[in-house]
Formats: structure tokens, sequence, C-alpha cells
């Protein structure tokens, strides 16, 4: 497994592992604490392990936490996603930073994705399950969504957007978020 940092998100990563091929089909590790630990994160800090299944074109996100916010690792263990991830850390050397991924099954690539960092993801297949590994216990009282389409981001979806949660279509624009952290 092979760690490569995200030059436009400081501190997140990108972990890639080697598969194994055969007429089977492949096996690979998606998680190896050792890796995680030599790229200076803690691997027993990870509490909570989520699953999302979405259909194509299904788009989640921006989504964030606030308070202490939430590290996570975000992997799509089937199918594709056009993965997206904005630095909304105020004293990052990357802040506003934009990095985008396609994050698939075929891969198993897992992204690292630092506490204060929005993130979202578009499904590009039939059915795309993404697998999370958060490092609190989710408390949806801090949840925090930003509107996917706000021009200040301009993150290139790639397909229509076929349907989302209503909090996701009425989410505030970056603008209106910055604001509220700032009172």
């Amino acid at each position: 497994m092979k760690a490569t940092e995200v030059p436009a998100i400081a501190g997140a990563y990108l972990f890639e592992p080697t598969p194994y091929a055969d007429e089977r089909g492949f096996f690979c590790r998606t998680f190896d604490a050792d890796v995680v630990r030599s790229v200076g994160l803690d691997p027993d800090a990870f509490v909570q392990d989520s699953v999302s299944r979405s259909v194509r074109g299904v788009l989640r996100g921006l989504h964030l936490r606030s308070g202490a916010g939430e590290a996570k690792l975000v992997r799509c263990s089937y199918g594709k996603v056009f993965d997206a991830v904005v630095d909304l850390r105020p004293g990052s050397p990357t802040y506003l930073g934009r990095a985008f991924f396609d994050l698939s099954g075929e891969t198993q690539a897992t992204l690292y994705v630092p506490a204060g960092c929005a993130h979202g993801f578009q499904a590009l297949t039939g059915t795309a399950d993404v697998s999370y590994r958060i490092d609190r216990p989710h408390d949806p009282a801090e949840d925090v969504t930003i509107a996917f389409d706000d021009p200040e981001l301009a993150i290139p979806w790639p397909l229509p957007v076929v349907s989302m949660s209503r909090r996701d279509r009425e989410a505030p624009s970056l603008a209106e978020v910055l604001k509220q952290k700032e009172s």
C-alpha cells in the first residue's frame, strides 16, 4: 500500500493498495495501520465505520462537521464516484483549496480527509458503495452542509444531479457558512 500526499489539501492523503488479481477476481488490503501511522496519523483514532449506497447521478455533499470537525477515510468499495474535498480550515496553507478524485471499486484507493474540510461525491455508476471510517461518533447537531453548486467553489460535477437529500438541495452558500462560523 502506498500513501501519497494531496498537494491541494494540506494533511490529506491518498492510500493506494496493491491488488492481487487472478482468475477468481482480486484481493487487496484496504487499511494498514502501519502505513497510516507512517504518515503521522493515528490508526486507532477511527471509531465508526459507515457505508452509503448511491445510484448513478446521486450527489452527496458538501458536508463537514462543526466544533472539532471530523477526519475520515473514504473509499468507494463498489462502482465509481467523483469525489471532491474543499479545505475550510482558516489557518491552513491550502485554505479554500480543492481536490478531486475518481474513487472506484477497481482501485480500492482510500482518501484521508482532514477535519475541517468539506467533502462530497457523485455516483458515476449504476450502483456505488462508499465506505467511511470517521474519527469520532457522528452527532447530527454538528452537521454542516454547503451548496454543491456554489459558484465560488466551481466544482466540476461530471453528471447532471438526479437526486440528493433535501438538506443538500437547500444548503447555504460557502459565504453564508463561513459567515456563520465567524459569529
